[in-house]
């Protein structure tokens, strides 16, 4: 096991320490891993004492939680940053294990709720990248009411080196990251659905 068990007291000590940057940057602390929601007695009260302490809370997921779940967390989130990899729900099962209805759901349900939600999705070549998949996504996201921005993660090999050192078969040895040509394409179909596209973030 890597790391270490901490309290809440301790993690907040943590965030304290860049307050004064938190004030003139406008930013906070975000909660991503993995998924900080597989914590989450432990994410909640570590929410309630920043929103306590006026420090803006970010929270990255990949919604695959129940929505009572999510719900009980909202009030304490100013923006989740929310993974959406695909809507095609057999190609979801295929590539990730789970089905993705109740991922979809969960991000209606935020939109619906009036939460800040910004979409990222990871741009997998031969997953997600086809203009199919991608006009569908821009389509949907544009239905969620109030979520006006995407970004782009461009899938990247650097974990290629952990499977190795690992001693871990890679499944996707032959895939490669997006050009710039084909993230520019997918850029400008988005645009077309969603105002504020770009790439990282």
């Amino acid at each position: 096991m890597a790391g270490k068990e901490v309290t809440v007291e301790e993690v907040i000590r943590e965030i304290e320490k860049d307050t004064v940057f938190y004030n003139q940057s406008g930013g906070g602390a975000s909660f991503s891993g993995g998924e900080p929601l597989l914590q989450h007695e432990f994410l909640t009260e570590v929410l309630k004492e920043c929103k306590e302490k006026n420090i803006h809370t970010v929270v990255d997921t990949t919604g695959l939680t129940s929505p009572q779940m999510l719900e009980s967390i909202s009030a304490f989130v100013d923006l989740f940053l929310f993974d959406l990899k695909t809507l095609d729900d057999a190609k979801h099962i295929e590539f990730t294990g789970v089905s993705n209805k109740q991922i979809l759901e969960n991000l209606r349900h935020l939109a619906d709720s009036g939460k800040e939600v910004i979409v990222r999705i990871p741009v997998i070549p031969g997953f997600n990248d086809d203009p199919v998949q991608i006009r569908a996504t821009g389509s949907f996201v544009s239905s969620l009411g109030n979520v006006r921005e995407i970004h782009l993660l461009p899938y990247h090999v650097s974990g290629l080196e952990k499977y190795r050192r690992l001693g871990m078969k890679n499944e996707m040895h032959a895939t490669h990251p997006p050009s710039a040509d084909d993230l520019s394409v997918i850029v400008k179909e988005l645009r077309k659905h969603v105002s504020s596209v770009c790439i990282g973030g």
